[in-house]
């Protein structure tokens, strides 16, 4: 038995149901290159749009599973971790979002998701090491009552003066690189908490962060993963207790 594949905007590939306890696994260790991923877990997604953006559709296969009811031989025989995303790639299995993107850019062909330039290399470390702070801001906000808090704030705030360092595109480091896949989950989801719970406008009076929303958003490695706004609003709403 299998659950079924939830609405995605801007669906390109077929994609499998997610597998639950009275699934069988895959063929596991066979040469098959997997992306164990849940549709509509942020991090996963991070390693999803990286594999979309070098064009990795027919060497890495998706295969999602249902942290609802996750199978037992996920955690057995795949990732003792028992998390997502996890990527099954010559005989072994590595985890940790962050890390999976710069591994599938190292490892596979496709664009580059970093640019040579060394300024914008340092730049791009000092976000990603930045990422658990911006993520712990969104899930304490998901988690707080009344207006949105300081620290959520202050955090969103930090992310528009870095969308305005280079000029070169509405990028983090200009254009669209492994930085903006590891952040627009998160910016997607906290801005539909923002219109949805606390009725505020995250992009408002922050142009570099409106600029990005909107060119992001025409990108089609990141809009294949894009699950429905309203999906998402009563997924958090359940997930955190939100009425």
């Amino acid at each position: 038995m299998a659950t079924a594949v939830p609405p995605i905007i801007s669906p390109k590939e077929d994609l499998p149901p997610p597998l639950t306890s009275a699934s069988e696994p895959p063929p596991l260790f066979d040469g098959t290159t997997r992306l164990y991923l849940a549709y509509h877990c942020p991090y996963a997604q991070r390693a999803w749009i990286a594999r979309n953006c070098k064009g990795l559709q027919d060497k890495i296969k998706v295969v999602a599973i249902d942290l609802a009811d996750r199978p037992a031989w996920y955690k057995e025989k795949v990732y003792p971790e028992n998390k997502v995303p996890a990527l099954e790639h010559n005989n072994q299995v590595k985890g940790e979002s962050l890390d999976l993107v710069k591994y599938i850019d190292s490892n596979f062909d496709g664009p580059a998701l970093l640019p040579d330039d060394s300024a914008k290399k340092q730049f791009a470390e000092e976000l990603l090491a930045f990422s658990d702070g911006f993520n712990s801001a969104f899930f304490s906000c998901l988690r707080s009552k009344g207006d949105v808090s300081d620290e959520a704030a202050a955090a969103v705030d930090k992310i528009e003066a870095a969308l305005g360092k280079f000029s070169d595109g509405p990028f983090f480091l200009g254009q669209f690189s492994l930085v903006d896949m590891a952040y627009v989950p998160f910016i997607e989801r906290f801005q539909i908490f923002y219109s949805g719970i606390k009725k505020d406008d995250l992009a408002k009076g922050r142009p570099n962060l409106h600029k990005f929303i909107e060119e992001v958003n025409k990108v089609d490695a990141y809009t294949q993963t894009k699950l429905d706004p309203q999906f998402l609003l009563d997924q958090m709403k359940e997930k955190f207790g939100i009425a």
